[in-house]
C-alpha cells in the first residue's frame, strides 16, 4: 500500500517543465530585484568596487546585463542556456569582487555570508543545464 501511494505520488507530480518554469521565476524574479535597484539607483557602488580593482569604471554597467537582461530572459525562456551562464557569470564576478573575503563567514543570523551569491550561481548553473523546458515564449529549440 506505502509503496502503490508513492508511486502515485511520484508519477503525479513528475511534471518537469513546471518545475524548469518556477525555477526560472524564482531565480529570475528574485535575481530582477537586485537589478531594477542598480538600474534605478546607479551602479556607483559597484563602479568604485571595479576601479578599486584596477579596472575601468564603466565595466559596473554589465552588472545591468547580468542582473536586469539575463534575468529578463530566463523568466521569458527566451536564450535560456546562455542567460543563464550569464547570470552564473555575474555571480562569480560578484563573489570575486566582494565575496572572497567572507567566503568562510557567517552573517549576523547565522547564514553564510556569501549564500545568496551561492544560490544564484549554482541555480544558474541548473537553468542552463535543465534549459526553458515546454513553458516559454519562444518556440524554437535554438531560441530557448
Amino acid at each position: 500500500m506505502v509503496k502503490s501511494l508513492l508511486l502515485y505520488v511520484n508519477k503525479s507530480l513528475n511534471k518537469g517543465d513546471a518545475g524548469k518554469l518556477l525555477l526560472r521565476l524564482a531565480v529570475g524574479g528574485l535575481m530582477l530585484f537586485h537589478g531594477l535597484h542598480k538600474l534605478f539607483g546607479g551602479v556607483e557602488g559597484i563602479s568604485s568596487m571595479v576601479v578599486e580593482q584596477g579596472l575601468p569604471g564603466f565595466l559596473a554597467y554589465g552588472v545591468l546585463i547580468g542582473e536586469v537582461l539575463a534575468p529578463c530572459l530566463i523568466i521569458i525562456g527566451v536564450l535560456t542556456r546562455p542567460a543563464a551562464l550569464v547570470l552564473a557569470l555575474t555571480m562569480a564576478a560578484a563573489w570575486l569582487m566582494v565575496g572572497t573575503t567572507e567566503t568562510w563567514h557567517l552573517d549576523e543570523t547565522g547564514a553564510w555570508a556569501i549564500e545568496s551569491l551561492v544560490y544564484f550561481f549554482i541555480s544558474a548553473l541548473a537553468i542552463a543545464l535543465l534549459g526553458a523546458g515546454r513553458y516559454r515564449l519562444v518556440k524554437g529549440e535554438a531560441w530557448a
